[in-house]
């Protein structure tokens, strides 16, 4: 009698062979996913941006004149 109930694992059914497979993959997936962020976001260097070398880049692509990058550029380096 004992030889019948082998294939439901104890009387589990689904709960004791697929359902719990799936469950483990995903919980080790999800696992690994989280790991990856976590080491991922240390490595990222925040480069400091001077405002100098965006007013020049601005200067540049000529969204601003002569004038008012001088003028800008007194502002930015003024005591």
């Amino acid at each position: 009698m004992w030889g019948y109930m082998q294939p439901y694992h104890g009387g589990w059914g689904w709960f004791g062979g697929p359902v719990t497979m799936i469950l483990i993959w995903v919980l080790l997936i999800g696992c690994l996913v989280v790991l990856f962020s976590m080491f991922s976001r240390g490595h990222h260097e925040h480069k400091r941006v001077d405002p100098i070398d965006i007013l020049k880049e601005r200067y540049a692509r000529g969204e601003i004149d002569r004038e008012e990058f001088e003028a800008r550029k007194r502002d930015l380096m003024a005591p």
